[in-house]
């Protein structure tokens, strides 16, 4: 058994939750269930990022203080990853005290080994990206390059971070560890931007209300992002009470958006290799899902908000779009259309339909009891057979988190099952009294639903503990592993299954535009 460490950004707490940050959280969920799947010790990171000057502006104008926003939405996020069925190990607000003390003396490390120093910062700064920018940066000379919003002049006393200094480490380390940054476009990005110079950045704020403190200068506060970032490692007890921070660290995946990859794949491996701990295995940069070819904005009122979906579709129909429709790591268009179209064929109509013309057979000709398997044909073979490479196929496009093609590899076996059925007939074969050929069929047909079901897990699990139901299983799903689970005949024959329900029920476009007349 392994180990596993896998983390979501913190997510901003200056609004509530929408699709971006359930994408990213979905597919870490699905990847931390996966990887329990194989049998490695897994540990899940989210969150929520609770300081800085955005959250504090938010919290006046709601008339409440920044903590009480904090709250309210960090509330939100975890309800939202209630309703997704997402599996973290630790929730960790960058407001928690243990999270503040390591930031404090991650500062404090640096800032005695030299690479913080006080100097003075001339600047633009935007106040929504809580972030700096150069004049030569802005776009006509005022605005913001990432969100386009007005930034206003800064001239103060400031901490800077040596990040120059790791210019040529880092650039050595892209070279030498290929796969620190996915998909390789971001990581040329990366590299390209490197190779341009790095400047030393400011990583305090001076009179900040609503920070960390700096602990070598009351008069600061630690700059949002430097915060943030530290929370991979106080999460684990880094500096403090250490046995989680051996056990897993280095991270194995950071998960992120392209948005924020900068920040994950250069200043926070500098900072790493400056405190001299090792650096993640993968920060993986995925892309945005967008409405009509733009970016969703509230401003731009083209938000589509997953609670709402969720609540009308249920949480599997949501995970297995995002992670089934693009692959992971290129933009999407979200639509009504693509969406129901998605999931009636895939769910509804290859999947649900399997279990559900399976379980009606037994029921109706075996009093709902798993026949037992005669001899084995050519046919059946051929059906086996489709499992064999199963394990191997989804290993490897798990491990390059390409989840579209994961599904793919699935998707031929639940095809596969389909077509079995059909050209076996085992409406027909019963007609003919070929009582013993119509149980082999049937029972190959569950035992792949079964493998199926164990397979399906991390995608999409509340779907997959109903299949689990339907076939009868008393073992606990959540416990079944991989390599056991692909071994044919685990099914006892003879067990009693359920009365099929309607485990992926069709939908209709027409539903999902109530759902957007009601927000």
């Amino acid at each position: 058994m392994g180990k596993f460490f896998i983390t979501t950004p913190v997510y901003y707490v200056n609004d509530v939750p929408h699709l971006g940050h359930a994408y990213t959280t979905i597919a870490a969920d699905t990847l931390s269930r996966y990887r329990r799947l194989l049998g490695d010790e897994v540990f899940f990171l989210t969150g929520t990022d609770e300081h800085g000057s955005k959250i504090l502006q938010a919290a006046r104008q709601k008339n409440i203080s920044p903590q009480k926003l904090a709250d309210e939405m960090t509330a939100r996020f975890k309800n939202l990853w209630e309703k997704l069925s997402i599996s973290y190990s630790d929730f960790i607000r960058t407001t928690d005290q243990k999270h503040i003390k390591v930031v404090q003396n991650v500062f404090s490390r640096l800032h005695e080994k030299g690479d913080i120093y006080k100097g003075k910062y001339s600047g633009w700064y935007c106040v929504p990206c809580e972030s700096f920018w150069l004049e030569s940066q802005l776009k006509d000379k005022k605005f913001c390059p990432e969100c386009k919003r007005e930034t206003v002049k800064l001239e103060e006393d400031s901490y800077f971070f040596s990040l120059s200094k790791y210019q040529k480490p880092l650039l050595d380390y892209y070279n030498e560890n290929p796969d620190f940054v996915l998909p390789s476009t971001r990581k040329n990005e990366v590299v390209e931007f490197v190779k341009r110079g790095l400047r030393d950045i400011s990583v305090t704020r001076l009179n900040l209300e609503w920070g960390i403190p700096c602990p070598v200068d009351e008069q600061h506060s630690i700059y949002v992002w430097v915060d943030a970032l530290i929370n991979y490692i106080s999460a684990l007890g880094y500096s403090l009470e250490e046995e989680r921070f051996f056990t897993f660290w280095p991270a194995d995946v950071h998960l992120v958006g392209k948005d924020i990859l900068k920040f994950h794949a250069i200043i926070w491996p500098a900072l790493l290799m400056a405190i001299g701990i090792k650096l993640p295995g993968m920060v993986f940069a995925h892309g945005w899902w967008m409405i009509k070819g733009e970016k969703m904005s509230k401003s731009r009122k083209n938000v589509v908000e997953p609670e709402w979906i969720i609540d009308r579709f249920g949480s599997d129909y949501l995970r297995y779009f995002l992670l089934r429709e693009v692959p992971f790591g290129e933009d999407g268009n979200f639509s009504p259309a693509l969406f129901v179209k998605r999931v009636n064929s895939d769910l509804a109509n290859d999947l649900g339909n399997l279990l559900n013309r399976t379980l009606t057979l037994v029921v109706k000709h075996f009093q709902a009891k798993v026949p037992r398997p005669g001899k084995i044909n050519a046919q059946d073979d051929e059906l086996k057979g489709k499992i064999d490479s199963l394990p191997d196929n989804l290993q490897n496009f798990m491990d390059r988190l390409s989840f579209s093609q994961a599904f793919d590899s699935i998707w031929e076996v639940v095809r596969g099952a389909n077509l079995y059925l059909d050209r076996c007939a085992p409406w027909r074969l019963v007609k003919k009294g070929e009582t013993e050929r119509m149980g082999s069929v049937l029972y190959n047909v569950l035992e792949i639903i079964r493998i199926l079901t164990v397979v399906l897990f991390p995608f999409i699990p509340r779907g997959a503990e109903k299949m689990w139901k339907q076939l009868g299983m008393e073992d606990i799903l959540s416990e079944q592993k991989l390599k056991d689970a692909v071994k044919w005949g685990k099914l006892p024959f003879a067990l009693e299954v359920k009365k099929p329900e309607p485990v992926f029920p069709r939908i209709k476009e027409e539903d999902f535009y109530e759902v957007e007349r009601e927000t």
